[in-house]
């Protein structure tokens, strides 16, 4: 799995609530040849329930779900198998928070 993750050191630190979803529109080419492609929006607890309404609304995310990277006990998320994942970040001014 290629992994793409726009977050600063810092920002591993505050931005570690992760709402992902299957992208069914870049799935099976580009970076995600023959593969899956994820994309995560890093984003605060506090602006959780407006960034996953805001990427279940987008009509080519599927299986939109939650999980924290790093976990608790360190670990990185990484989703297993032949794709791509891009982690991008919810900032002021993203259109999650719109």
């Amino acid at each position: 799995m290629k992994m793409q993750d726009d977050r600063t050191p810092e920002q591993l630190k505050t931005h570690q609530l992760l709402i992902i979803g299957t992208d069914s529109f870049m799935s099976g080419w580009g970076d995600a040849d023959n593969g899956v492609s994820y994309a995560a929006w890093a984003c605060h607890y506090d602006d959780a329930d407006k960034v996953r309404r805001w990427v279940e609304s987008r009509s080519e995310m599927k299986r939109v779900r939650e999980t924290v990277d790093p976990t608790y006990d360190g670990k990185r998320y990484r989703p297993s198998g032949r794709g791509h994942c891009h982690i991008y970040v919810v900032e002021k001014g993203h259109p999650a928070l719109g």
